[in-house]
């Protein structure tokens, strides 16, 4: 009777025991998994084409080290940098050799911000270009776990590398599913760089830019990293339509189209009374056109009346053309009974005035790029966007009632003026 006492009482314990590592555990095991820190990959191509002096007036390698400088500055906490250099270590004529020139300069971690930069400043432009072997080495630094990862290449000139296509090579790391998007910035770039980018950008859901400037290129890559700590929307392929009435019905978010030179395309959205319509479009000129360009975004009713209409020109060099417009719908008048307010079908016009040399292939449309939101309306009219002027009404009263104070005061002394030299 003891011994069996006993065992029972030693079960008890052995089980109490177990309870406690294993309580803990469970628990741990419900609470929801730290979500992982982003990832981003700074590409730097350091080639000897690097010492052109064409940017700013200083060389294209100067601007690179500005530009990284103020970006290290601005990198978010919670974002884990690193560095990769291409061509910056080789600088003989063996092809072999040189299309292996790539590098971890600072791995992909915690930011030491003036390691980094003391890392950037030893840099000097020296040989190749071997675009595609170094996205494979930034891909392996970023690793395949679930973290937001991103690739941002700068660099002045295509791949000199081939046959290891570059644009092949990120079609090979968007399939593998990891979640990697890289961005591509030319520096300076010639047609077949800007086409070669722009390839590779697109295989990953990426964008292509070009840049000129210094600040431009800084401007960029900070928003690209902090893109990577705050990732946007997934954008949705559409079609428009060549009429409102057969125009896909599009909800809140981002959409992808394609439109071709000089093309109106059309999309519908439902708003609520209440609601204030937010739009804009951006296309991108992924090609040479002529000088002179524009693009309209227009809200309409189905009758074919204009609502707003946001738009856009330039002259010259450009790559992407944005505008946007808002229309707030005001609050219905109170339905009888529990009747719900009815939706109006407001439809987007997206149109272009593009044009390109007939050497230029004008298949595949350009790409467009459509942002739809829905909020609610303003609460009060000094929200709402009058006649344009928006809040700026009040400044113009009180400039209208300045000009006629300064009138009648201007009036008053040219009076005065005149009536003294009668009397002299």
């Amino acid at each position: 009777m003891i011994t069996r006492k006993r065992l029972a009482t030693g079960a008890c314990a052995l089980l109490a025991a177990l309870s406690a590592v294993l309580l803990p555990t469970s628990a741990a095991a419900d609470e929801p998994a730290a979500k992982e820190s982003p990832k981003v990959e700074l590409v730097l191509d350091v080639s000897g084409s690097m010492r052109a002096k064409d940017i700013d007036g200083k060389s294209r390698m100067a601007a690179a080290k500005q530009a990284f400088n103020e970006v290290l500055d601005a990198v978010p906490e919670e974002v884990r940098l690193g560095i990769r250099t291409l061509g910056a270590d080789y600088p003989g004529n063996d092809r072999k050799r040189g299309c292996k020139d790539t590098r971890s300069l600072y791995p992909v971690g915690p930011l030491d911000r003036t390691e980094a930069k003391t890392a950037v400043a030893t840099l000097a432009p020296t040989g190749w270009t071997p675009i595609g072997p170094a996205l494979l080495g930034a891909a392996d630094d970023l690793g395949e776990d679930g973290a937001t990862k991103r690739i941002v290449l700068i660099t002045d000139g295509e791949d000199t590398c081939a046959p290891l296509d570059p644009c092949q090579v990120a079609r090979e790391i968007a399939a593998k599913g990891i979640h990697l998007v890289i961005d591509t910035l030319g520096l300076v770039p010639d047609a077949k760089t800007r086409q070669q980018l722009t390839c590779i950008a697109e295989a990953t859901g990426g964008t292509y830019t070009s840049v000129h400037r210094t600040e431009e290129l800084s401007n960029r890559v900070k928003q690209l990293v902090d893109r990577a700590a705050d990732p946007v929307v997934t954008p949705v392929a559409t079609e428009g339509a060549l009429q409102c009435d057969k125009a896909p019905q599009l909800k809140p978010g981002l959409y992808t189209d394609r439109e071709s030179f000089g093309e109106h395309r059309w999309y519908r959205v439902d708003l609520l009374p209440g609601q204030e319509l937010r739009a804009s479009v951006s296309v991108s000129a992924d090609r040479a056109v002529n000088n002179d360009y524009g693009v309209l975004l227009r809200a309409v009713t189905l009758h074919g009346r204009e609502i707003v209409r946001g738009s856009e020109a330039g002259d010259g060099r450009t790559d992407v053309l944005s505008t946007g417009l808002r229309y707030p719908k005001p609050e219905a008048d109170d339905a009888p009974g529990d009747a719900k307010p009815a939706a109006e079908t407001v439809c987007l016009q997206v149109s272009n005035s593009f044009s390109a040399p007939p050497s230029v292939k004008t298949t595949p449309g350009m790409p467009v790029e459509l942002t739809v939101d829905v909020v609610d309306g303003p609460s009060s009219a000094s929200d709402v966007a009058s006649f344009g002027l928006g809040r700026g009404w009040w400044l113009l009263g009180v400039l209208v009632l300045a000009g006629f104070l300064a009138g009648l005061l201007w009036g008053w002394l040219s009076r005065w003026r005149v009536a003294v030299w009668r009397t002299n």
